[in-house]
């Protein structure tokens, strides 16, 4: 059974754009390499955290949702954790309630897009 997950990672500051895009690639494409599903991305830019990460104190966030089997986050998260690149990620699954309000949340955006080019 398929479960839908939102994984968020922050990239240290000190890469390069190219370098970040690279990065992102990655996981995007051992997702889909793995048979998962990206439903969504959002790419939050450089922002600043809460508090100090090996003496960082911003990052590039980047959020990924996507659609796959439980045994697939192991390995991501074992990815995640042996890139030096990445400071810091979370992985959540989400229920049924969190599914509809994110489509929601996009589909209302999307209106608020075509309204304003109107």
């Amino acid at each position: 059974m398929l479960n839908q997950y939102e994984t968020v990672f922050i990239l240290t500051p000190v890469l390069s754009e190219e370098q970040m895009k690279e990065a992102v690639k990655k996981y995007q494409d051992m997702l889909r390499s793995k048979g998962a599903e990206v439903v969504h991305e959002e790419h939050w830019g450089m922002r600043k955290l809460a508090y100090p990460i090996q003496k960082k104190s911003t990052g590039f966030y980047h959020l990924i949702e996507y659609r796959a089997g439980g045994e697939l986050i192991a390995e991501v998260e074992l990815a995640l954790k042996r890139d030096e690149r990445v400071i810091r990620f979370l992985t959540v699954r989400l229920d049924k309630h969190a599914v509809v309000y994110n489509d929601k949340k996009r589909a209302k955006s999307k209106e608020a897009v075509k309204e304003e080019a109107n």
